[in-house]
């Protein structure tokens, strides 16, 4: 028996004009859930067929009042930079706790991009201070736009954009599509990852993931009050930087340390649970609370739980808009 999905390309997303506002509301909704054990999300399992490439499928049911489910597949391959491709790439699939029908097909790209900025930005609101004026951001491709635009979205007195990124151009190209979003801010094009940071309020690296890190970014470095949150993974931070924080934070305890205990990623002084602060489950629900001064830092890995909730407002924002081309399946 065939049955109806809505199909939602990148460019149908766009015209619905979601603010990176609205999906950090709804990701911190989802975090709220997980903090009160109402999501079922087991660690991405994925194959590899590049070095340094990944195809990750990533599954979550969001319980209790909220009741969504949907699931991932995602492509990264760096290499694809080089030749004029996308870095990211996949679909997201809306599902029916009900029935298991699929209601949505939609492009993944878009919610990997926007709602791992907002993650970043839920961290911000919840560690960072509300002094803050200056963020450095290494590496300015999607995700140095994203995690801007969230930053923007908590301190309203950002004042200088460090930034780096060893692409000839980038931070050109970087600047001239975010300065119409902070105006009166200073856009400074740093020679090397250390000039970036020195004295930064804020550093966020979203450089490539890679199996072998170089780890080039220094604890002693950064000034004794900042917010260092990675996006790629343990790829940029040094362990120092995290072992050695006042909080170390990630998005999922269980799926960090998962990932740890497969021994790839988070080796070689990386905090284990032990050193664990929180996850943003605890955060957001309650049971833990942020701190505000001193080094604070996070990993924030990217989870099937902001994909879901991310891509059930697409979906609902689609069906109020008659956006999108209905298919039989």
């Amino acid at each position: 028996m065939a049955f109806d999905v809505l199909w939602l390309s990148q460019a149908d997303i766009d015209t619905l004009g979601i603010t990176m506002l609205e999906i950090m509301d709804e990701v911190e909704r989802g975090f709220v859930a997980q903090g009160r054990g109402d999501i079922e999300m087991p660690a991405k399992i994925g194959i590899h067929t590049r070095k340094d490439c990944f195809n990750h499928s990533m599954p979550c049911y969001v319980g209790g009042e909220l009741d969504m489910a949907g699931v991932k597949v995602v492509s990264g391959y760096p290499p694809n930079q080089k030749k004029g491709l996308p870095y990211i790439t996949g679909i997201w699939c809306l599902l029916d706790p009900e029935t298991g029908l699929v209601r949505a097909v939609m492009d993944a790209a878009w919610i990997t991009a926007w709602r791992t900025g907002a993650a970043s930005g839920v961290y911000a609101r919840h560690f960072g201070s509300p002094d803050t004026k200056s963020v450095a951001i290494i590496g300015l491709g999607v995700q140095g736009r994203m995690n801007l635009r969230a930053m923007i979205e908590v301190f309203p007195h950002i004042s200088e954009v460090r930034m780096f990124d060893p692409i000839a151009g980038q931070s050109a190209r970087y600047q001239t599509d975010m300065q119409p979003l902070l105006p009166g801010a200073a856009f400074v094009e740093c020679a090397n990852p250390k000039d970036c940071v020195a004295n930064s309020d804020v550093i966020i690296t979203c450089s490539p993931i890679v199996e072998k890190p170089q780890r080039y970014v220094r604890a002693e470095w950064l000034k004794a009050d900042c917010l260092a949150i990675a996006v790629d993974y343990d790829s940029a931070f040094d362990a120092e930087t995290m072992s050695k924080a006042v909080s170390f934070t990630t998005d999922n305890a269980g799926q960090y340390l998962w990932t740890q205990e497969h021994g790839v990623y988070f080796q070689n002084g990386y905090p284990d649970k032990a050193g664990l602060h929180s996850d943003l489950g605890e955060i957001c629900a309650g049971t833990k609370a942020g701190v505000r001064t001193g080094r604070r830092t996070a990993v924030l890995m990217g989870i099937a739980l902001d994909d879901v909730m991310t891509g059930h407002l697409i979906y609902q924002k689609a069906l109020e808009r008659k956006i999108g081309t209905w298919v039989q399946l």
